[in-house]
């Protein structure tokens, strides 16, 4: 009987144990590529949700690249599989993930999109989209383009992945304030698949073409970072006024130095962060917005060292 009690009370502190050792939840964030200063901040503002939560983690996985469809679905599969907690997801194509967020669904797995919208087709099987209002970010990168070149002449697109939800509202919001408020002539959209160097041929064609372009607009980082670097490498750099898009280091020199006239900057930390969170929330079966603008500041020479400018360049 002695025997007994003693195997059972070391069975109970063995079970203890292994409950007070379980491995935390899994919140796993999938972003369209991980190659970019962009998409590692967002990385850091999940880490830094992640760590001020108890039972849970957040892991961090990106495609090959932009255009790696196949590559992310396997991704969010694997999640899916691996049964996380929840997943955090940017989509490089509003259609093409649609079927891997239904198996998350059905698996009842909650998953928040970040920065680029699902087709409506997809709507029933994410809880939440947080994102910068990229239609509106269009806009005023078009309204600052305005400002400086006034409303005739030739201006160019220099675009990152056709047909992706930030692509489609970004860009769309530009060209439709460029028609509605100019009589602007419009050359592109020119699309670098989020490639720096395909951005800095393309805008180095684009600039030897069209000797008199007045403005110059590159919609994300890697596009804008090829753009600005064309534009100096061809003598172009403040002579052709150039919007861009996102806020690392290179961008804010390309302010600073005058290659570039304003940066629409999204809030990348707080896509990651506030995704990592709602995804906990949603997992707890709690309510959560189906949407959460994330915000954008332009951001020129007069504000770059600005707080707000601060809170949101990376």
């Amino acid at each position: 009987m002695k025997n007994l009690i003693t195997t059972l009370f070391a069975s109970a502190l063995v079970l203890t144990g292994t409950t007070a050792m379980a491995a935390d939840k899994e919140i796993a964030v999938i972003v369209k590529t991980a190659n970019s200063d962009f998409w590692q901040n967002v990385k850091k503002g999940a880490n830094a949700a992640a760590a001020g939560m108890t039972g849970y983690t957040a892991t961090f996985q990106g495609a090959a690249s932009d255009t790696d469809l196949a590559g992310q679905v396997a991704l969010v599969e694997n999640a899916v599989n691996r049964k996380v907690a929840g997943i955090v997801l940017a989509p490089s194509d509003p259609d093409a993930l649609i079927p891997a967020i239904k198996k998350a669904w059905e698996a009842k797995i909650p998953v928040i999109l970040i920065d680029s919208a699902a087709a409506d087709s997809g709507k029933a099987y994410y809880q939440s989209f947080l994102a910068t209002d990229n239609q509106k970010a269009g806009e005023l990168c078009a309204q600052a383009l305005i400002d400086k070149v006034g409303t005739t002449g030739k201006i160019a697109i220099m675009s990152y992945t056709a047909g992706s939800g930030s692509e489609i509202g970004r860009v769309g919001g530009f060209k439709k304030y460029i028609e509605s408020h100019s009589k602007l002539t419009i050359v592109g959209p020119f699309y670098s698949n989020s490639q720096m160097g395909t951005a800095l041929n393309q805008t180095t064609d684009v600039l030897a073409a069209n000797a008199d372009l007045k403005g110059i607009f590159g919609a994300n980082e890697p596009t804008a970072i090829g753009m600005g670097r064309a534009l100096v490498q061809g003598g172009k750099a403040g002579k052709v006024v150039a919007i861009g898009f996102d806020g690392n280091s290179d961008l804010q020199g390309f302010i600073k130095d005058g290659t570039l006239e304003a940066i629409a900057v999204q809030s990348a930390f707080q896509m990651g962060n506030l995704g990592v969170k709602t995804a906990v929330e949603a997992s707890q079966g709690k309510a959560v917005p189906k949407f959460l603008d994330t915000g954008v500041v332009m951001v020129t020479k007069k504000n770059i060292d600005a707080t707000e400018a601060k809170n949101v360049l990376y």
